[in-house]
């Protein structure tokens, strides 16, 4: 195309579908999948594909095309922005790090998901025992008995007394 090469060498792509092949593979390694493994994710995401699409996608000469419904599929199955698909991979991080990080985003996301969880399991507990106020002590009681430890129990009956967990 004109203006993608300058005299003398190749005018880098903030976003390109070479940088779509590339977050592929690196998403892809990064969460130890087989190529067949990701092509069955993105079937399930909606896009029919096998694994030598995704072999061609990331090794071909030339490289396979990239449609959108398969860019999108790719961000389903990868939980990342399309902006953040298409970007070129960030400098300075190696697999092992991207691994960690990408933990550490997960359990992020399940520990507030817990939390979310916990809070309106606390606040229709406290509204359960405003309208059936007889049946706080032996709420508490239950806590107490479920969870086994004292202190737990105490921290979170008080959490039902103050209406939530937040």
């Amino acid at each position: 195309m004109a203006g993608d090469k300058p005299e003398g060498g190749e005018v880098p792509l903030l976003y390109s579908e070479g940088n779509v092949a590339a977050r592929v593979a690196l998403e892809r390694e990064v969460r130890g999948w087989s190529t067949t493994e990701l092509a069955d994710r993105v079937t399930r995401a909606g896009v029919k594909m096998n694994q030598t699409a995704v072999w061609r996608i990331e090794n071909g000469t030339p490289r396979r095309r990239i449609n959108l419904d398969e860019a999108l599929a790719f961000t389903r199955v990868f939980e990342l922005p399309l902006e953040e698909l298409m970007s070129p991979p960030l400098e300075g991080l190696d697999i092992d790090s991207r691994r960690l990080v990408q933990e550490a985003v997960e359990a992020f996301y399940e520990a507030r998901d817990a939390r979310d969880r916990l809070h309106h399991a606390v606040v229709a507990i406290s509204d359960h025992i405003k309208a059936h106020p007889d049946s706080s002590r032996a709420i508490h009681e239950q806590c107490l008995r479920l969870m086994g430890d004292e202190r737990d129990a105490r921290t979170l009956s008080n959490d039902i007394a103050d209406g939530g967990h937040y």
